[in-house]
């Protein structure tokens, strides 16, 4: 639900931007808001699942997801919107938390690749049926219709749930939970966040950048500070001390930096550029995700039998030739070119998210299972934050130079922030070439 709600909203942030009467960087904030609390607030609701049971946080968060989701629906302006999109982000990081912690206790080591790429598989369905749902309800009814699609399908889920879970048995009750660490933690990184998204517009070297940084970094200061001293810490820092954890973290956050400028830029290409309606690009937008599916559970069986370096660094390597590729795609472009390299994108994403998150779940001990899916959700929420402002930056930046006529240089500031991620995704893979292998 979670997938199917991110690529819904991203294919119609062109419509919303004309009905709402908004400017880039002020719609940019429908996601940003939504990755930027999830990102705080993911650790801590992983933390909470460790001491009270995942299942629990699990079924409130489809709870939140879905009440919020009818009041975006009711949103009046942009700015109402942007306020419920926050409120989706709380049952969204009570979501993506505990579901890698619960698969992981449930399945053994010898098919958890398996089972989290089956969970992926999932997870791309959605963002598959994402795109031409949205387009298809936004040109019968409005874009309203794409947060009430959520409603059923999160009840749907909840008897699911409901079921189908198994109760968390031997809870550390006796744990405390960390509040002055999860003050510390979350302001700090919504500070930082701000400054990432923001530097543009504000100026990189302005006063208020300053200041806001060095809050951060001093948030950030006491942060670790206080978790090497506290007994029942929000983050175990001594999870980084193992190298696959670490280098996993690094490689995920690359990846999805890599993967959702890509997921911005492209409704920007088909709609504004190509003059696609929502219904043909959303088709166009499901490529990617299709292919996804289909090479995620195979990629996490094989990365079972035969390690996760090899796949990783694999589907690193397809991931940075396709966004080549994509930096190459213009007015001029045949459909066959663009569906072939939507389709090695999501065949470098699926090769490399489920022997990464496998690696990286595994390196962690039983106790400490809803950290390192905190730690995980964020790494792919702050990945994705820093996507889609790395992209909306250099996109930006270029088409502010056209002055009047906006349309003269998109496709220059589509090429040149497909070639920016490209350059993260060439990062990602000498990360997987130093990282060690897992042991099977």
């Amino acid at each position: 639900m979670s997938a199917l709600d991110i690529s819904v909203v991203n294919t119609i942030l062109p419509i919303l931007r004309r009905d709402l009467k908004s400017n880039i960087p002020t719609i940019e904030w429908i996601i940003i808001v939504y990755l930027l609390l999830v990102s705080a607030l993911l650790p801590i609701f992983g933390r909470l699942g460790d001491i009270h049971g995942h299942k629990q946080i699990y079924l409130w968060g489809f709870v939140i997801f879905i009440g919020s989701s009818l009041l975006c629906a009711l949103a009046n302006n942009v700015y109402m919107l942007i306020l419920f999109r926050g409120f989706q982000a709380i049952g969204a990081a009570m979501l993506s938390s505990n579901s890698p912690a619960i698969l992981t206790k449930i399945f053994p080591s010898t098919q958890r690749g398996k089972a989290l790429g089956l969970q992926a598989t999932m997870t791309y369905l959605g963002l598959t049926v994402g795109p031409p749902l949205g387009g298809l309800l936004t040109d019968i009814y409005s874009w309203r219709a794409v947060f009430l699609i959520n409603i059923p399908v999160g009840f749907v889920a909840i008897v699911l749930s409901v079921f189908f879970i198994t109760k968390d048995r031997n809870l550390n009750i006796a744990e405390g939970f960390d509040f002055k660490g999860a003050f510390l933690f979350s302001v700090g990184l919504m500070v930082l966040l701000i400054c990432l998204n923001q530097g543009h517009n504000w100026g990189w070297t302005s006063l208020l950048i300053f200041v806001l940084l060095i809050i951060s970094l001093s948030l950030f200061v006491g942060f670790l500070y206080h978790e090497n001293r506290t007994r029942y810490p929000l983050l175990d820092l001594t999870l980084f001390n193992n190298r696959i954890f670490s280098s996993s973290v690094i490689s995920a956050v690359l990846n999805y930096i890599c993967v959702n400028s890509s997921i911005f830029l492209l409704p920007f290409f088909l709609i504004q550029g190509l003059e696609m309606n929502p219904s043909k690009a959303g088709l166009y937008l499901s490529v990617q995700p299709i292919i996804m599916a289909i090479a995620a559970p195979i990629s996490g069986s094989l990365s079972d039998r035969y390690g996760t370096k090899i796949p990783t660094f694999t589907g690193m390597t397809t991931l940075a030739f396709a966004l080549f590729l994509l930096s190459k795609i213009g007015p001029e472009s045949t459909t066959l070119y663009i569906l072939l390299s939507l389709s090695i994108l999501g065949l470098g994403t699926g090769i490399f998210i489920s022997p990464n998150n496998s690696a990286l779940m595994g390196s962690a001990p039983l106790n400490r299972q809803g950290i390192a899916a905190g730690v995980l959700a964020t790494s792919r929420n702050i990945g994705m934050l820093l996507g889609i402002g790395l992209a909306g930056a250099i996109f930006t930046t270029v088409i502010d130079t056209t002055g009047s006529n906006p349309n003269l240089h998109l496709f220059d500031a589509i090429k040149y922030s497909y070639l920016a991620a490209m350059c993260v995704a060439i990062f990602g893979i000498i990360v997987t070439l130093v990282r060690e292998d897992t042991n099977r």
